[in-house]
């Protein structure tokens, strides 16, 4: 019985020790990820008034320099608009990040958000989740949005 039990813990850790170089394969930096992405955007704000969904499509670029840009398509409790967005974005060797980006409508300043990012599929795809968004005047609005996008 105790035979098995070693085999098979002796098994199992050689699994776990040949998927290990697998996992941390995958290099990122701002240039292999620079290219153009689509983006999907999926949340709600936390306004006092109560919970206000949140949705958008974005088409962006990246550079190598990590300055990103872009239009989004939203949609928040309803009211549609179209946006420009610019910002940057910091790329770790293990594929995960951060981005700040601003919203513009009509050349003025509606929000900044700052997000976390992890890259998967060597550099071509981002999940991203939203640190934080702040208004114009300095005010923060709570809010739980996620992003996933795809280089193109």
């Amino acid at each position: 019985m105790k035979s098995t039990i070693a085999r098979a813990t002796l098994v199992f850790a050689s699994l776990l020790i040949g998927l290990a170089p697998a996992a941390h394969s995958a290099t990122c930096s701002t240039a292999t990820v620079a290219g153009n992405w689509a983006f999907t955007l999926n949340g709600v704000l936390i306004l006092p008034t109560g919970p206000v969904p949140l949705a958008g499509i974005i088409r962006g670029t990246a550079d190598i320099n990590g300055n990103v840009a872009g239009t989004e398509a939203r949609n928040v409790g309803g009211g549609y608009g179209d946006e420009t967005l610019t910002g940057s974005w910091t790329i770790n060797p293990d594929c995960t990040g951060t981005a700040t980006v601003s919203a513009f409508k009509s050349g003025q300043l509606v929000r900044t958000g700052v997000l976390s990012i992890v890259f998967d599929e060597n550099a071509k795809q981002v999940r991203m989740v939203q640190q934080s968004l702040t208004l114009p005047d300095g005010t923060q609005v709570p809010v739980v949005a996620t992003v996933e996008g795809r280089k193109q």
